[in-house]
């Protein structure tokens, strides 16, 4: 086989790996919207507090410190210690967990029944609420995640492929920070669709999602159910945060991963955990061809910023509920 082949091979291996993460990012999205049927706008900003969270406790510094500082005069901004990665992912989802029982509490019990744009609405206060909560709490400048992943190129995969392109070619670059993500989140995506399938709790969750008022009258609580699926969302939200904080930097931009998300779940369908996969793995591998084929040779590159976008248009115009999801008759 010629090199160009194998440099296509190589260009379809990222797109697998960058689709998968785009996956798990849907994931939080189809979480809430199947248990609930909020779109949850905040998705994104909670990867990004999570983040934050992490790097805060994994560095020692003060929650507050700049508020402390400005109104007391001091000039405090770590404790002084170091908390090791394990320990404080465990005090993150702990976090996490605690802050799907306060948005339960204050916000969701208080709109139930309301109209689906109440709820949206609310989720778009709640995304703004928190990234200015989570800069109050941690600052607002670019922090650096260090989890332990290797970056850069994985030295043994260029080695073990370097002899098929003959001279022309020198094996598959494929960094190991993307090659770890694709692992975890592989792990994490199938451990999610067997919960969701062949658990009491997953059950219940499909049960809430087709109808919550013979959910509730069956005795499947609303409130636990809400609380336990914005725990999972805010679980996954870390581990998003995690890996793309690790490559780019925990920053405002990491919010804005939620955006990747929209055209997956357009393609996969917003009540399909399956979809959410097939439609990550999709854009992935099509964004990636795409540049590799058309983008860079005749239309000048940069075709990754919009490809997605436009293909999920593609989507709304002939299958608007996506490849899995129901097509929805409403009486009028």
């Amino acid at each position: 086989m010629p090199a160009e082949f194998w440099y296509g091979v190589e260009v379809l291996l990222n797109g697998l790996m960058a689709g998968v993460m785009y996956s798990l990012v849907a994931l939080g999205f189809v979480l809430i919207f199947k248990a609930s049927g909020i779109f949850n706008y905040a998705q994104g900003v909670m990867a990004l507090f999570a983040a934050q969270t992490l790097v805060g406790i994994q560095t020692g510094l003060i929650p507050f410190s700049h508020l402390i500082n400005a109104m007391l005069g001091t000039k405090i901004h770590h404790f002084g210690w170091n908390v090791p990665t394990f320990i404080a992912i465990l005090i993150t989802i702990g976090i996490m967990v605690l802050f799907a029982i306060i948005v339960e509490k204050l916000i969701l019990k208080h709109l139930v029944n309301q109209e689906p744009i109440i709820l949206f609405m609310a989720t778009i206060g709640l995304a703004y609420f928190l990234e200015g909560f989570g800069d109050l709490m941690w600052g607002a400048e670019i922090k650096k995640l260090d989890v332990g992943i290797p970056q850069g190129g994985n030295v043994w995969v260029e080695e073990s492929t370097a002899f098929l392109g003959g001279e022309d070619f020198y094996g598959f670059y494929l960094d190991t920070l993307d090659i770890y993500a694709t692992v975890i989140a592989a792990i994490l995506v199938t451990s999610l669709i067997l919960f969701s399938q062949y658990t009491k709790t997953g059950r219940a969750l499909r049960a809430v999602a087709d109808d919550h008022q013979a959910a509730l009258s069956v005795g499947i609580s609303l409130r636990t159910i809400w609380v336990i699926v914005w725990s999972i969302a805010g679980f996954v939200a870390l581990v998003a945060g995690v890996m793309w904080g690790a490559k780019s930097g925990v920053q405002f931009s990491l919010s804005l991963i939620a955006l990747k998300a929209l055209p997956v779940l357009m393609l996969g369908g917003f009540t399909s955990i399956p979809g959410a996969i097939i439609g990550g793995l999709i854009i992935g591998v099509g964004e990636k061809l795409f540049e590799f084929l058309i983008g860079a040779p005749f239309l000048g590159g940069a075709t990754e910023n919009w490809f997605a976008y436009m293909l999920a248009l593609i989507f709304l115009i002939f299958r608007p509920q996506g490849l899995f999801g129901e097509k929805i008759i409403e009486r009028v």
